[in-house]
């Protein structure tokens, strides 16, 4: 029988091993930072047979849940009429380039409220960066 100390031994030697593979599979790329609210353009690379391309995925983020490496983020934009959200893995080797378009103004960490509105009502408002310099 395993006394309290060896099993919390255990424990923390089972987390640092989880650690060291979490950090042997990150990737070293630098993305800027985004909110849910902010219009994004994900360069997303797709391997067909033995051709490699960067497809434009753009659209609102309406979450981001996750933490460390296993960040992930959804990105919804509307194809037509019709509503297409992706999740993305912060850490994928298939992200290319994340680039932010434009900055929303919400009050939610989660936007599922947009999943039932199209055309304008589905739209957010920029937030303004206003620089105040005393004169």
């Amino acid at each position: 029988m395993l006394s309290w100390n060896d099993k919390q031994y255990l424990m923390i030697k089972t987390m640092d091993l989880i650690k060291v593979a979490e950090e042997a599979f990150a990737t070293d790329k630098q993305f800027p930072e985004f909110k849910a609210g902010d219009t994004i353009t994900v360069g997303y690379k797709i391997v067909e047979g033995t051709k490699e391309r960067v497809q434009l995925y753009r659209g609102i983020v309406i979450k981001i849940n996750g933490h460390g490496n296993k960040r992930r983020f959804t990105v919804r934009k509307m194809s037509g009429t019709v509503g297409v959200e992706r999740i993305f893995p912060i850490e994928s080797p298939s992200i290319a380039s994340i680039e932010v378009n434009k900055r929303g103004k919400v009050r939610r960490a989660k936007l599922y409220y947009l999943r039932e509105r199209t055309g304008k009502a589905a739209r957010i408002k920029e937030k303004i960066n206003v620089s105040t310099e005393k004169k």
